[in-house]
């Protein structure tokens, strides 16, 4: 049963309804990979009051080993009992803001990045709400790609493992009060999405990471593994985390207008311009992985060619179908991000793409509602259409000239992603394949 918790009061309420023994603070590091230590609930008083201190030195992305003391203060509002653990002496979760010892924010925490980019927006009396699509694969075991259905897109499975932990993944996010919209089968064997009811892009991303967790420790339970690699099968579609975004001014959608063609505001047409423009700057965020570019290539429903179109599911951007009245329905559909991504970082650089687009009104070229998978290079050079970055080394030496996503970030998680994913290139570059072996061995 999912919690309506919002106070510290509140919390202590329900610790002590469901006898709750644990509680666990979760946080992310600089890539999104989920951090957490378990706290007695007795303890819990004093970490609302001055937090919980922890050595950040071994946190990816975090504090370097002499400034390393860290302060775990918990979000109440994210209180929640974990469902796959005993109900008996129950464990809770909260999601935790990382400060300093002086107790101002961290400028390494990422969701700290994505308050403070919220927080401009606010300023500008804008909410930004998001809705991702979540793709991830079953497998036999975390030491192969053995699948554990032969199903295809939409398919109706039989009454197999895999629809049982779809189900039992849905039915848990649902205790922790994560609505799923739907879920279903995807077009890769044993391959599944899960997609979330839009919401505030904080408590989104909260969503997501726990989301994530709970694929996994489901699948867990019932002795298999759940990844979120965006291309761990050659020769099969990738994952993808397709973002549906939009912005609100109070209960308005700014996006919609009656009277446009495509029922766009001007607001719209310029985010979506501004993601357009910005595409290759945000790419190394958004897919933050070497595998990230196995995906991100023509022929598997990935989208690496930078265009709209609101029916063409090849293009980078997609503007769904107006239905009327459902207004504030309206929404941009960012395809490009895998579901490897870090959500605080990558809705912190998509929304400041967009916003840049309405500050500077850039101006929208016109839709492309053919299959650019079918266009010549000419043809796509004559519309104007380019690429993404085909490799992680490519889309970070964008990233590192990029103004925007450097103030999106901040100069502490720009420069430790930068640095990072640098590392993850240099490591990658110098490995031998058994591509390269088959290839080359018995020719040199």
């Amino acid at each position: 049963m999912a919690l309506d918790v919002k106070t510290k009061d509140e919390v202590f309420a329900a610790i002590d309804k469901y006898d709750v023994r644990f509680v666990r603070l979760w946080f992310t590091d600089i890539l999104g990979i989920p951090k957490s230590f378990s706290i007695n609930s007795k303890e819990l008083e004093g970490a609302f009051d001055e937090g919980m201190g922890f050595d950040g030195s071994s946190i990816q992305g975090f504090a370097r080993i002499d400034e390393s003391d860290m302060v775990a203060k918990p979000d109440p509002t994210t209180f929640q009992l974990l469902p796959w653990r005993p109900q008996e002496k129950a464990v809770a979760r909260m999601f935790v803001d990382v400060l300093n010892p002086d107790g101002t924010p961290y400028e390494g925490d990422p969701r700290h990045v994505l308050k403070k980019n919220l927080g401009r927006l606010k300023d500008k009396g804008y909410t930004y709400n998001v809705g991702p699509e979540l793709e991830f694969f079953y497998f036999k075991d975390d030491q192969g790609t053995e699948p554990l259905d032969n199903g295809g897109y939409f398919d109706l499975t039989t009454l197999d493992n895999a629809s049982d932990l779809r189900r039992d993944t849905v039915l848990a996010l649902d205790a922790m009060g994560i609505y799923v919209e739907f879920s279903h089968h995807e077009v890769a064997p044993s391959q599944h999405e899960i997609d979330l009811r839009f919401m505030d892009a904080l408590k989104m991303a909260d969503a997501l990471v726990t989301q994530k967790i709970v694929v996994k420790e489901v699948a867990q339970k019932y002795g298999y593994y759940a990844t979120c690699m965006p291309k761990p099968i050659f020769g099969q579609n990738g994952s993808g985390m397709h973002v549906h975004q939009s912005l609100f001014k109070g209960n308005k959608n700014v996006m919609f207008d009656a009277g446009d063609q495509y029922h766009l505001s001007d607001e719209a047409k310029w985010y979506i311009a501004g993601l357009l423009h910005h595409a290759p700057e945000i790419t190394a965020i958004c897919n933050q992985w070497v595998n990230s570019y196995k995906r991100l290539v023509p022929g598997y429903e990935a989208p690496v060619y930078i265009c709209w179109a609101r029916r063409n599911r090849s293009a980078l951007v997609r503007v769904p179908m107006y239905k009327p009245g459902k207004e504030k329905a309206t929404r941009v559909e960012f395809r490009s991000p895998d579901p490897g991504a870090n959500p605080y970082l990558a809705f912190s650089v998509m929304l400041a793409a967009g916003l840049a687009g309405i500050s500077n009104k850039y101006e929208l070229p016109a839709p492309q509602e053919k299959d650019i998978f079918e266009l010549s290079a000419a043809e796509k050079m004559a519309a104007g259409i380019g690429s993404l970055p085909g490799s992680l080394n490519e889309a970070i030496g964008i990233t590192r000239n990029s103004k925007l996503v450097k103030e999106a970030l901040g100069e502490h998680v720009f420069s430790a992603f930068i640095e990072n994913k640098t590392k993850e290139w240099d490591s990658y570059r110098i490995q031998i394949t058994n591509w390269e072996l088959e290839r080359y061995l018995p020719l040199l």
